[in-house]
């Protein structure tokens, strides 16, 4: 590079000044030579271009158009599917809780007390209330029920206020009383001023609806009873000892969604629900094809003339349609589809097509006009432009050049000085300050300040990471010790027992995270006696460990006072209730096995079934009665059950980790593939048992990350 009357040629001074020059010649012709090529062609092909426009747009336009509709019919068909949807898969949720808790009391009745209950009664009016109502001829004081359903009056309660989507919730028994929670206690009476005390309980669709599918159903729209306002049941059934003992549900009116539909009809648009026969149960329209009427007289639009409609519908119901275009009642409409997969209906989006191309048929008038109007401005624009474009080149020349140098100058001399400044830093000396020469008040500045503030960044961040560092290094050394404090506070030295030769256990826990909340354990609480523990904490890390600590103490210390399993059981959830302010509860299986004659005495808090294989035979899921969880509720009081353990048979305890092994296409590992897994080897020791076990969810879960912990216990009589 040389510098010569100031200017540095060869530098980047120069190449900007011929980076201008050249642009602006550049321009200059390509100006030149459109303005001549349109003056001598304009005439000749102004017309065919209009044409060819015309068509471009046109083709264009219904494209994106279409496009647009599709995505936006689509989008608002499945975000409207999803929001109603999620509305009853939320009292799906209640109804599902209410038949856990009412299965709970069915089949653990004697844990549960009689508690008050009423008829309805007018001035508890707006308020949730509990109340009682019966079939004509029951009288509720002779059945044995009324005092066992009265304990869910709480549980109700505290859902119907808890929930905005629920209008009511209820059990029914099989003998004919209901016990509902609602807030319209004033509509519970009569013209004559009398309270309504009976009610058909056992011949309500929703009751038998889900007697018949034997579980959750919900019912189609129907009128409320007190209310005569339009909505549907959800129910599941109740069982004790496999027979029916009651059947809960939950009202939902359907008011918020009729009303959006019936608002959704504008400009040649609007929104359907199909329910699960096809039938149409809301619509804004009044006459034809999408008009919603009652069941009993709607069509089935799966079974329309209109082949086309009627594919539509059955595909609608079953997954995403995306954009159809299809004629109803002689007018072509787009639809979309989307389903709600917890009732079975589906929403239908629809807008008539022609309303789509109204945009471009006012886009092609705009252009005719614009058009003419163009081709007058140019003609006259050519005609200026031939006679001030020589003057106008000379003097664009001019003015660049002087633009350029005085541009480049201020360009490269800040950039020159910082190039310098940056050239003589070193290790030690990382620090680029801004000085007057960088303030520019352009890019040049924001490069300077960008360069100033990195080389602060620069010393800081060397300073943070070495903090950090040593802080990671430190939480790691915790964590790293908490997962040996975990593991040592579980047998972990195998063979456990070398001196017995009378049975062989093996067992092995791997958290999901550093820590974890499953838990097991095995003692001799004499020399006649194996006691045998398998529990799993709710939540993960940290708390679910310590809170497993202690539940793990709390079981030893009570089986070796010598309770049952069951006495063991009821200290442990009494102690933990004392003093358990974070609501966490622990699942439990128990269990003391007589190792002369291998008889097992257990209790189950809630815990998976155990798998147990006979000496002769092969692994079998063995369903035993469940209690109540650990740290649930006080006062529970469990239920003990017997088995023998035949000299040769294997008894195979694990967590719902196992079970619940989830790969990347989030299916569950399932007992199914437990007992595969078991009856690969069903007379394998333990040990191997575990591991084959281990290898089997791993080569089911592949790369997918572990939620849970793998949990499990292998004991064989020998």
């Amino acid at each position: 590079m040389k510098k010569i009357f100031g200017l540095t040629f060869g530098g980047l001074q120069q190449k900007i000044l011929n980076l201008v020059l050249i642009f602006i010649l550049a321009i200059v012709g390509v100006y030149v030579s459109v303005a001549v090529y349109q003056s001598k062609s304009l005439s000749d092909t102004v017309s065919e271009a209009s044409e060819e426009q015309q068509k471009s747009i046109n083709s264009a336009s219904n494209e994106t158009m279409d496009a647009v509709v599709a995505a936006s019919l689509t989008r608002s068909a499945e975000m409207q599917a999803y929001i109603a949807d999620d509305m009853f898969s939320d009292v799906k949720s209640d109804v599902l809780t209410l038949q856990s808790f009412a299965t709970a009391l069915f089949n653990s009745s004697y844990n549960f007390n009689s508690r008050p209950v009423s008829y309805p009664d007018p001035a508890n009016d707006g308020i949730a209330t509990a109340q009682l109502q019966h079939e004509e001829g029951i009288d509720p004081e002779n059945t044995e029920t009324l005092g066992l359903i009265s304990n869910m009056s709480d549980v109700m309660i505290s859902m119907f206020n808890s929930s905005d989507k629920l209008d009511s919730c209820f059990i029914g028994t099989a003998d004919g009383l209901i016990l509902y929670v609602d807030d319209r206690s004033g509509s519970y009476v009569d013209e004559n001023g009398e309270i309504i005390k009976t009610f058909d309980v056992r011949n309500r669709p929703w009751y038998k609806g889900a007697v018949e599918k034997g579980d959750v159903y919900f019912t189609g729209i129907e009128l409320d009873t007190s209310t005569g306002i339009a909505g549907l049941v959800c129910a599941a059934p109740v069982y004790k000892d496999g027979e029916l003992a009651a059947v809960v549900g939950a009202d939902i009116f359907l008011t918020s969604i009729s009303d959006y539909v019936r608002n959704s009809n504008e400009q040649g648009g609007f929104i359907c629900v199909v329910n699960e026969q096809g039938k149409v149960i809301f619509s804004p329209q009044t006459e034809g094809t999408f008009n919603a009427k009652l069941s009993n007289n709607a069509a089935d639009l799966r079974k329309s003339d209109n082949a086309e409609l009627s594919a539509f519908v059955t595909k609608a119901l079953n997954e995403p349609t995306g954009l159809e275009t299809i004629t109803v009642d002689g007018t072509e409409y787009y639809l979309t589809g989307s389903p709600m997969s917890t009732v079975g209906w589906t929403v239908i989006n629809a807008v008539e097509k022609r309303i789509t191309r109204q945009p471009t048929e006012m886009m092609l008038d705009r252009y005719n006009s614009i058009n003419e109007s163009s081709a007058e401005k140019f003609e006259r624009g050519v005609d200026r432009s031939r006679q001030t474009l020589l003057v106008m080149t000379l003097a664009v020349l001019v003015l660049a050049t002087i633009g350029a140098l005085f541009v480049a100058g201020r360009i490269v001399k800040p950039i020159e000085r910082m190039t310098n400044r940056m050239g003589i830093l070193s290790g030690t000396d990382l620090a680029l300050e801004m000085e007057d020469a960088y303030k520019t008040n352009d890019e040049i500045e924001v490069l300077a300040q960008a360069f100033a503030t990195l080389s602060k960044r620069t010393r800081d961040y060397i300073d943070q990471i070495t903090t950090i560092t040593a802080e990671k290094e430190r939480i790691g050394a915790e964590l790293e010790l908490a997962t040996k404090i975990q593991a040592d506070m579980l047998p972990n030295i195998f063979p456990a027992f070398p001196e017995r030769d009378e049975f062989d256990i093996f067992a092995s826990m791997t958290p999901a995270k550093e820590v974890g909340g499953d838990f097991y354990d095995f003692f001799l609480i004499d020399d006649d006696h194996l006691g045998m523990v398998m529990a799993d904490v709710s939540g993960k890390g940290v708390p679910a460990a310590l809170f497993m600590m202690m539940s793990k103490i709390l079981v030893n210390n009570f089986a070796m006072m010598g309770g049952s399993p069951a006495k063991v059981l009821e200290q442990t959830n009494a102690q933990i209730c004392k003093n358990n302010d974070e609501e966490m509860f622990v699942t439990v299986w128990f269990g003391v096995m007589e190792i002369s004659t291998g008889k097992i005495t257990a209790a189950n808090a809630g815990h998976e079934y155990p798998m147990i294989k006979k000496a002769d035979g092969s692994f079998e899921l063995f369903k035993d009665n469940h209690g109540f969880v650990i740290g649930g509720m006080d006062g529970i009081r469990y239920k003990e059950y017997e088995f023998t353990l035949e000299k040769g048979g294997t008894l195979f305890l694990y967590t719902d980790g196992v079970a619940e092994a989830t790969n990347a296409q989030n299916e569950l590992f399932g007992t199914e593939r437990m007992l595969e897994a078991l009856n690969a080897e069903p007379n394998a020791a333990p040990k191997v048992l575990l591991k084959n076990m281990k290898d089997a969810v791993d080569d089911f879960v592949g790369d997918a990350p572990q939620f849970d912990d793998l949990t499990m216990l292998g004991v064989k009589r020998i």
